[in-house]
């Protein structure tokens, strides 16, 4: 299997897990100039951008540790880019990570810190 089919599969279990906790997605793949988000989710009024993580093991760590600091800022770029897009200001957002491993799917709830973008959060 190739990266991309890989990852598309990681995802897609990772959507199944989101799911089934009560999530709504909304959109996958969303990119912009300055990255891409995952899977964004809803979980009632909250809305929950989501990096995934998969990895056939844990020989170099968690896939969580995976999301370094440039990555996370990235992240809060691209959600900024989507907040002004879909009129989402002054609302609860929430930033996720979804580690998929071959037996396990973890969902990681307020994985990082969002409140750098314009002191919303």
């Amino acid at each position: 299997m190739d990266k991309r089919s890989a990852g598309r599969q990681g995802e897609d279990r990772a959507c199944e897990a989101l799911k089934k906790g009560g999530l709504k997605i909304i959109e996958r793949n969303f990119s912009c100039p300055f990255g891409e988000i995952d899977i964004i989710a809803r979980e009632k009024k909250t809305l929950v951008f989501v990096e995934v993580k998969a990895r056939a093991s844990q020989d170099y760590g968690e896939p969580s540790e995976a999301v370094t600091r440039t990555k996370r800022r990235r992240i809060l770029r691209t959600a900024e880019v989507y907040m002004q897009k879909h009129d989402w200001d002054d609302k609860p957002v929430r930033f996720d990570i979804v580690e998929v491993l071959p037996q396990d799917v973890r969902h990681i709830r307020d994985a990082f810190d969002g409140s750098a973008l314009r002191g919303r959060y």
